[in-house]
């Protein structure tokens, strides 16, 4: 109606009118014989028809020149070329707002300017001139425009219909730009039954290069960045969210956060502070080593006792790893102590095997140990007091007084001869990468770290341990963290590490473990001194060696300051990342989309072909017993200020202190770890703060847990489809969903104790499958970045978990075409896909990352993950309704005949 209004109203129209309603008038006054009715009434009925046809001529006519114009004039109108087009304006904050544009074509040409300025413009604009998915036939494209403006509390909404939508399709502005940002990420170049991550995610991975400062970058760090740079701002500006009185316990707990943030974006002030900090770490280390009961006793079990005690309170790994966990044998909501391995310098036994890194790393540890003093003369000087009084002290000087370190290498005789400390450091730093050599030799497989819970469940009573390493006073030890509770039991994960580490350290000289310890310390702690130090220049050429980072390349500070703000006070920057991103009804939501795959994975249970009745009715047990946590925690209540507060009330802030703040908010969280110890489970704790992009199941206490930072697009939305919701966020939910049966996770009772409750008919039948992912999954490979292939399956058994874990993505699917059934799901603008096509698409976006072949390795060797392309493609591999929604030929290669697929939940 609209449309032909113009035309209704042109004035050069007027006289013609006039006179054929005086004609009309005439006859009308005239005597009406019988044909004269019959004409008249044929003329009047001719006259409407016409009226109507000049109308629609019109209305089709002003189209038609609108795109002509568009497409830049011409004598005749070319056709629709599939263009969807959205822009926005719009002012979300007087002090810092944000400026983006994207421009995407079919062939993924996108363009991306983030910075903080006035004004907010997004301009996209989509081609929709690729070639369709398989066997789909091209079909309407309805075509756009936005245009939204916001100043102040007003605000005006303009919508423009180039051409009319289909009833169904959705307008808004957010599904304009999600149809605009699943066509970006496209390439359609790729066949997707054959390449479906490429196919899924080219377009995504052509526009956004490698930084220069990242070894690896995804749609999992795209969105950590968003969440920081929202939290930024919080900390940088004022928001009607945030409170307003710095006296209140919410004032306090925003100031405390915006203190720790400024003390780390004080670069200059850090780089002239130097290694001050770190000195003092390192001067204590070497005060409470050199305490002995007897200078004597070489191994000086009380000093190695309370310098161990001092690196673990401050997060540094050393010798072995206390961790205060649920009895999963017994009880698993008592917390019980467990006694482990520790981590090492280099992230994986492997790297030590490697001459070209253990080399390097040996450069590194000689370059923090000469960066740090020989000795603390302060020391020296106050033994020599004591010593003027007649009392015994440790070590005499020249320090150290002992030959050899036992260690077989021709002893240590040569570092005592006058020399200068560079040349002391080198010696010691090679004999430092031999001890930890050692203990990643006498560590259990990380294989069987990750996946076998009852070879690493030995409980045993202390004593025990304490007979075996004797070296260790464990009373003292406890009584550093919790001198009110001394356990009389403990779980090792691995018995003969207790064994192999008291020989070692028999074998091992004081000087040697002095300067692993020290080691340790600067490799934990340097990353918070000034860029300008040489320890922090040292410790980054290993980040750079072992992620592929460009030599020198160095993030964005205000990006890193603001995830040590998340590390650090977690739970209190949650606070208002939650009140600024998670309201309305995301919560609920998101809880709906885990509640329909928990209920679409017990429907399933009855059509397992290798899971028996009983076993079936034990897992739906346990699905119904898992508890569903979503957004945040309430302990420490993130709406509740005082419980905040009260956290962290440990944490002292400075704002001039960036490395002694780091190292208060590590003490606080190492004490807050022992106060568990003999206590029940808080059933309320998360083992991850609101804003962190990533989830969790934990089979002790049967839970899975989804933090608001992972709620949002591109994983999740409110407004969003559920075709699009459930393949994204969907999957994410039924992966965790998916540990409780995994080869892990299935080994744990609905109650979280380790229980083989299923029978030896259903175990064996999932050993089948198990055995079928593990084959599936040892053809993949990734490059080296030498020229040279590493196959997935150099550690299959760790990440055959994680591989099960993504066949759940077929309840998801299940799940949204269950609730599908009662609910009308709108279109998305522009994109001629299916909603199954785009269900597996949103799925297959979330995983787009791009990776330097050297963190590419340290992910395979470390990560009981698989590659991103291979969890793609490997968990589309296996379920026939990916290769039925695209068409796929019999021949795909992601269309396997039945029997090669290793269908898990059938």
């Amino acid at each position: 109606m609209s449309e032909s209004a113009p035309l209704l109203q042109d004035a050069s129209n007027n006289d013609h009118n006039n006179r054929d309603s005086s004609t009309l008038r005439s006859i009308a006054q005239e005597p009406l014989t019988p044909l004269t009715k019959i004409l008249l009434v044929i003329a009047l009925v001719l006259l409407l028809v016409s009226s109507v046809f000049i109308g629609l001529f019109a209305g089709t006519q002003h189209k038609l020149n609108l795109e002509r114009d568009r497409n830049g004039g011409g004598d005749h109108p070319k056709p629709p070329s599939g263009t969807v087009t959205a822009t926005r304006t719009m002012t979300e904050r007087p002090t810092a707002t944000a400026t983006e544009t994207f421009i995407s074509t079919a062939t993924s040409i996108t363009t991306s300017i983030a910075t903080m300025t006035a004004t907010r413009i997004v301009t996209t604009t989509v081609t929709d001139s690729h070639p369709g998915p398989t066997g789909v036939p091209p079909g309407k494209v309805s075509y756009y425009a936005f245009f939204w403006s916001t100043k102040g509390k007003e605000r005006t909404k303009l919508n423009y219909l180039l051409h009319l939508l289909p009833q169904r399709t959705c307008s808004t502005s957010q599904c304009i730009l999600l149809s605009a940002s699943i066509l970006a990420s496209l390439d359609t170049t790729q066949d997707p039954c054959e390449n479906f991550y490429d196919y899924a995610n080219g377009g995504w991975l052509k526009a956004h290069p490698l930084p220069a400062d990242k070894g690896s970058f995804g749609n999992f760090e795209a969105l950590s960045q968003q969440n920081k740079q929202l939290i930024q701002r919080l900390l940088e500006t004022e928001s009607d969210l945030l409170p307003t009185d710095a006296d209140s316990e919410d004032g306090k707990i925003l100031k405390k956060l915006r203190d720790f943030y400024s003390s780390c974006k004080k670069e200059d002030q850090l780089n002239d502070i130097g290694a001050a900090p770190l000195e003092d770490v390192v001067k204590t280390i070497r005060r409470l080593y050199r305490t002995r009961e007897s200078e004597l006793d070489d191994q000086n079990r009380e000093g190695l006792t309370a310098a161990v005690a001092f690196l673990h309170s401050r997060g540094i790994p050393a010798l072995f790893n206390l961790d205060i966990e649920g009895d999963v044998g017994d009880d698993p909501n008592h917390m019980v102590l467990w006694f482990s391995q520790p981590s090492l310098g280099l992230p994986s036994p492997e790297y030590y095997e490697e001459d070209s890194i253990r080399d390097i790393y040996q450069e590194v540890i000689e370059s923090l140990l000469s960066s740090l003093p020989e000795e603390d003369q302060d020391m020296k000087q106050e033994e020599l007091a004591v010593q003027d009084e007649g009392s015994k002290v440790w070590p005499p000087w020249p320090w150290p007084p002992w030959e050899g370190d036992g260690d077989g290498d021709g002893g240590d005789g040569d570092d005592d001869k006058p020399g200068n400390w560079t040349d002391k450091a080198r010696k010691l730093a090679k004999k430092v990468v031999k001890f930890e050599r050692k203990i990643a030799k006498a560590s259990l497989e990380l294989d069987i770290l990750y996946q076998d819970p009852i070879a690493t469940y030995n409980p045993e009573p202390l004593s025990n341990l304490t007979d075996t390493l004797t070296q260790i006073d464990f009373r003292s030890y406890f009584a550093a963290f919790a001198p009110r509770s001394y356990p009389s039991r403990v779980i090792l994960t691995y018995p003969q590490y207790v064994v192999s580490l008291s020989k070692l350290l028999d074998d091992t000289s004081p000087k040697v473990l002095e300067a692993y310890f020290i080691a340790q310390a600067a490799l934990t702690l340097s990353p918070y001194l000034g860029m300008e130090t040489q320890a922090w220049k040292a410790q980054r050429i290993l980040v750079e060696t072992l992620t592929g980072i460009k030599k020198g390349a160095v993030g964005d500070r205000a990006e890193y300051c603001v995830g040590e703000v998340e590390a650090k006070l977690g739970f209190a920057a949650g606070r208002y990342f939650v009140n600024e991103t998670f309201g309305g009804e995301s919560k609920e939501k998101g809880t709906k989309v885990i509640e329909d795959i928990v209920k679409a994975f017990k429907g399933s249970l009855s059509h397992i072909d290798w899971m028996d009745k009983k076993s079936a009715d034990a897992a739906a047990e346990k699905a119904t017993a898992i508890r569903i946590k979503v957004g945040y925690p309430v302990s420490p209540d993130t709406l509740d200020p005082h419980s905040i507060s009260k956290y962290y009330s440990q944490v002292d802030v400075d704002k001039h202190k960036f490395f002694e703040n780091v190292v208060q908010a590590i003490k606080s969280d190492q004490m807050r770890k022992w106060q568990k110890l003999g206590k029940p489970r808080d059933r309320d704790a998360w083992e991850m703060y609101p804003s962190t992009v990533n989830a969790y199941f934990n089979p002790p206490a049967n839970e899975i847990v989804f933090p608001a930072g992972i709620l949002q697009p591109p994983f999740f939305s409110k407004d969003w489809p559920a075709y699009i919701s459930y393949g994204s966020f969907g999957h994410v939910a039924s992966h965790e969903l998916t540990h409780a049966f995994d080869s892990a996770g299935r080994l744990y009772n609905q109650q979280g104790k380790l229980e083989e409750w299923w029978t030896k008919k259903t175990s064996e039948g999932f050993q089948v499958k198990q055995d079928c992912i593990v084959k599936q999954y040892s053809e993949y490979t990734i490059d080296d970045g030498k020229g040279g292939k590493i196959h997935v399956n150099v550690s299959i058994v760790k990440t055959s978990g994680e591989n099960i874990g993504d066949t759940g993505l077929i309840q998801a699917y299940r799940a949204w075409k269950a609730q599908s059934q009662d609910t009308e799901e709108y279109d998305l603008p522009g994109l001629d896909y299916t909603k199954e096509q785009l269900f597996f698409i949103s799925f297959a976006r979330i995983w787009a990352r791009a990776m330097k072949p050297e963190a590419a390795v340290q992910r395979i060797r470390t990560d009981p993950h698989s590659p991103s392309r291979y969890r793609v493609d490997g968990t589309v591999f296996n379920i026939p309704e990916f290769a039925k929604a695209f068409h796929c030929s019999n021949s795909a290669k992601l269309n396997p005949p039945r029997e090669k697929q290793c269908i898990f939940w059938s």
